[in-house]
């Protein structure tokens, strides 16, 4: 089970004081939460794709490099890569580089995104949005996947005799997850694909996303890449924890009351009912973690939310100091119980393994019909 972060890149203002931080400071303050995640032992760190303000993750990639260079073991990824706006060429050859500058700590989340205005910024139209998604990721899986491609499409010029450079490390693509809060076509496509599938899971009930899981868990299925159960499943979540539940409450209603996404809305607590938000003690947050098995079933890779709202890096980084005493909690809840069938998240060194094994299984199965080729040529002989 991996455990990590992942980060919306907002700039919102604090409003207990008043001031928002600058882009400079958001920009750096994103590097120590990562380094910070690492050093409590989280798996995995995560950054979304925005252009446009208040955010200021316009390149996922740079930033990424950036935290590869200064950390040793977090798996880097996004949340989300926008398939729908950027050229698939541009994104295979990106996050190859990437993979080489991570010695292969990296995969990458596919999405659409949530702003609007983004497709005539980068000449798209928002009405083609699920086509663009299909086709264009059509194209990057081939890009990765194949030396020399020759494609033709609807949304980009056509490829004659292409290579994307770098080639990926050690010939194997970055793992892809797809991500969607509302749409089963992505989740078909991930299944289609034997891909991973991320939930947002956080600004809706949990029978929404159960719905979109369990379509995607049974398309995969359907596909002829294992069971429904060994589907390739992630979760988002949110959580504020204080050593009391009163201390946590109190200090972020302010936060949560002026929230640019769900501020002016239900109430915390209403939010905290109707969605996977936590908000008390430590014992509560794991307890609450731990109940998504019995939504979800056994899944791959949980996410938080905790760099949101105009919350300081002070009161962030404490968050993460808290979130690491109850790592070896989460860790032992996530593995009771779980059937040894389920995989695990994939990586760069078992996506390698696993070609590997599938290449001496082609090798000896050639083998053997050559031999029942010669055995049958002397026969006839």
């Amino acid at each position: 089970m991996q455990l990590g972060l992942f980060s919306v890149s907002d700039i919102t203002v604090d409003p207990t004081t008043g001031v928002a931080p600058t882009e400079h400071e958001r920009i750096k303050a994103i590097v120590e939460i990562a380094k910070k995640a690492e050093d409590i032992g989280l798996d995995v760190f995560a950054i979304g794709e925005h252009h446009n303000p208040p955010f200021f993750s316009s390149s996922p990639t740079t930033t990424l490099a950036y935290i590869a260079a200064q950390t040793s073991k977090l798996q880097l990824s996004t949340a989300t890569t926008l398939i729908t706006t950027n050229d698939p060429v541009k994104i295979a050859e990106d996050f190859a580089m990437l993979q080489h500058l991570a010695d292969g700590r990296v995969d990458l989340m596919l999405g659409r995104g949530n702003t609007g205005p983004v497709y005539p910024w980068f000449g798209q139209d928002i009405r083609q949005g699920i086509p663009l998604a299909i086709e264009n990721y059509h194209l990057l899986h081939r890009l990765w996947n194949e030396e020399v491609v020759n494609w033709e499409g609807k949304f980009r010029t056509p490829l004659t005799s292409f290579t994307s450079t770098p080639r990926p490390l050690d010939g194997v693509a970055p793992f892809v997850w797809h991500g969607s809060i509302r749409s089963p076509e992505i989740a078909e496509q991930a299944a289609y694909y034997g891909d991973g599938f991320f939930a947002n899971n956080i600004f809706w009930p949990k029978e929404h996303f159960q719905r979109l899981i369990g379509f995607y868990r049974e398309r995969y299925e359907h596909y002829g890449h294992g069971d429904a159960d060994q589907a390739v499943v992630g979760l988002g979540g949110q959580f504020f924890i204080r050593r009391n539940s009163q201390d946590a409450v109190r200090e972020f209603r302010p936060y949560f009351d002026n929230a640019p996404v769900y501020g002016h809305g239900p109430s915390l607590e209403e939010f905290s009912t109707e969605t996977p938000l936590t908000v008390g003690s430590p014992q509560e947050f794991v307890d609450r973690t731990l109940s998504f098995r019995e939504s979800f079933g056994d899944y791959q890779r949980q996410l938080f939310l905790v760099d949101h709202a105009g919350l300081p890096l002070k009161t962030v980084l404490e968050q993460l100091d808290l979130l690491g005493e109850v790592l070896p909690d989460l860790r032992a809840g996530f593995a009771e119980g779980r059937p040894a069938k389920v995989p695990d998240a994939p990586t760069h060194a078992s996506l390698v393994a696993a070609r590997d094994a599938a290449d001496r299984v082609a090798a000896d199965r050639d083998a053997a019909d050559r031999d029942a080729a010669d055995e049958s040529d002397e026969v006839r002989a």
